[in-house]
């Protein structure tokens, strides 16, 4: 158990995180809205957490930050505000074509 989420619930979440950033890809969706549309399946689902699978799905080249014209500093502004967009690799996994053991429930 990872701060009081099981292995099978992280691995959900993120999954649903790729397939979320699917439905508009190429395009990109803002961390706050791609965290809104996951409290429907997980309602428990806490900022921090859900901050931690972007910051792990971006590490593994699965997704990507962009910023928008109108960021002044990149690292200034808030998670919460932060716009991200699947890749090429996030699309592979998403779409189930390439399997990777870590997100495999």
């Amino acid at each position: 158990m990872a701060n009081g989420r099981n292995s099978r619930e992280i691995k959900r979440i993120r999954n649903e995180i790729l397939v979320g950033l699917r439905v508009v890809f190429p395009a990109a969706m803002q961390a706050d809205r791609l965290m809104r549309s996951l409290l429907v399946l997980f309602p428990t689902l806490e900022f921090d957490y859900f901050r931690r699978d972007l910051h792990y799905l971006a590490g593994k080249k699965y997704i990507e930050r962009v910023e928008s014209d109108s960021e002044t500093d990149k690292l200034l502004t808030p998670w919460r505000r932060r716009w991200f967009r699947l890749t090429v690799s996030g699309l592979e996994v998403a779409d189930e074509c390439i399997h990777d053991p870590a997100l495999e429930e």
